[in-house]
């Protein structure tokens, strides 16, 4: 079983409330919730209820969250927090010209008539 599908379910269980777990967690809300479904298609069982107008865990979850508390603290493999997400790559802006040559034409280049 994988390590991080029980640490989101674990989060999930514990705040009752997606956009909270996935924001301990820093992933995305998208991605909590895929994972929990990814979950529950390996184990073939309904861990969380979302019919309601809050989050529940349902009888196969309360039993489930046991085994995976104690399946993380056994686990060898130590929590990271995932990296922030990182923007776009901006071009690194030269100094241009220095300001005492600025307004003169470029030496061998002439300037454009009108």
């Amino acid at each position: 079983m994988d390590i991080n599908l029980l640490r989101h379910f674990i989060a999930v269980a514990e705040e009752l409330h997606f956009p909270r777990a996935a924001m301990n967690l820093n992933i995305s809300t998208q991605k909590l919730r895929s994972s929990i479904a990814k979950l529950e298609t390996n184990l073939g069982v309904e861990l969380i209820d979302r019919t309601s107008e809050t989050t529940r865990l349902t009888r196969a979850g309360n039993l489930f969250l046991a085994d995976a508390r104690t399946e993380v603290a056994s686990s060898d493999q130590p929590w990271k927090p995932p990296l922030p997400a990182g923007g776009k790559a901006k071009a690194a802006k030269g100094k241009g010209r220095a300001p005492e040559v600025k307004g003169q034409p470029r030496p061998g280049k002439r300037r454009q008539s009108r």
